[in-house]
């Protein structure tokens, strides 16, 4: 009845651990892998998954590319990702309702935890993350963007979950601030496409139907965080969620990551635009401002 899509580079940490939860609910798993250069592929088709390889270009197009290619053939697709664990109460929840849902529920919202440093963080804001994960095959896809990309639905709506399903990954620090970096390049693009009108904006889940949180989420974020000074923004964001979402209460781990993620990510997303856009305003046309965007990032944006 439901397919899981799992999108993997280099996860041989954790891709046994995701699938051997994931067997217990899923008729097939597919594995998407970006070329990786350690035992991924091996230990996924060990533990049951059918595995396809295609090139990176980033997580939305990624997983767009599983949709139309993975030969899906059950009623249902979840998106998972390898770090990812789904818990006992979720996979008994998916197994009694899921038959159950009439054709007038397109999506199926999960509730999200965060692990972090060995520690469930349950303050913050990051408890619960209601993101749509699960949904009718040819009714959902993911938006177009860089990043924070959701997936949105049509005809149907949504239902949520109870159960949930946790991002335990289990690499260092060292890991977490590189991977950051990255995503913080992938943010400022977005951004600046859109300030400059460098290509067609996807407005996905401002106009389908998704998560209530993530279009929430989203407005704030376009609407009232980027239009904050640069020193502004991450100073406010961080003591919004350390201080009135109590994330204190998260001990020194929740210091950590909202130091981490909510303050230290949040101003490398705003240097790296200020960065960017320097070098932008200075191009005489949009087609130079992509191609000078194209040059500092190291994405090829064009289609």
């Amino acid at each position: 009845m439901l397919t899981i899509i799992i999108l993997t580079f280099n996860e041989e940490r954790h891709i046994a651990r995701c699938l051997k939860a994931a067997r217990e609910i899923a008729a097939d798993i597919v594995v998407v892998d970006s070329l990786s250069t350690d035992a991924t592929v091996a230990l996924a088709e060990q533990n049951g998954a059918r595995v396809l390889a295609h090139a990176f270009v980033n997580y939305a197009d990624q997983f767009q590319w599983a949709l139309d290619h993975a030969d899906i053939r059950t009623p249902w697709v979840m998106r998972l990702d390898a770090d990812e664990i789904i818990a006992p109460d979720l996979a008994a929840e998916i197994r009694a309702r899921l038959p159950t849902l009439g054709p007038e529920v397109a999506g199926v919202n999960l509730k999200r935890k965060h692990i972090f440093m060995g520690r469930w963080l349950r303050h913050g804001g990051r408890y619960p993350l209601v993101l749509l994960r699960l949904w009718r095959h040819g009714q959902g896809r993911l938006e177009n963007r860089w990043m924070d990309e959701h997936v949105v639905v049509r005809g149907g709506g949504l239902v949520t979950f109870q159960g949930g399903f946790a991002d335990c990954n289990l690499n260092d620090l060292t890991f977490f601030t590189a991977k950051h970096n990255h995503y913080a390049t992938r943010e400022a693009i977005d951004v600046l496409v859109r300030r400059h009108a460098l290509l067609p904006v996807d407005a996905g889940v401002a106009t389908q139907t998704s998560s209530g949180q993530a279009r929430f989420r989203r407005w704030m974020k376009e609407k009232v965080y980027y239009r904050l000074p640069l020193w502004c923004g991450p100073s406010a964001y961080f003591l919004f969620r350390y201080v009135l979402q109590l994330g204190f209460l998260d001990g020194r781990e929740g210091l950590i990551y909202h130091l981490l993620q909510g303050f230290w990510y949040r101003f490398l997303v705003g240097a790296k635009i200020e960065e960017f856009d320097r070098v932008l305003r200075a191009c005489p046309d949009a087609a130079s401002r992509l191609a000078a965007l194209e040059r500092l990032t190291g994405h090829r944006l064009r289609p």
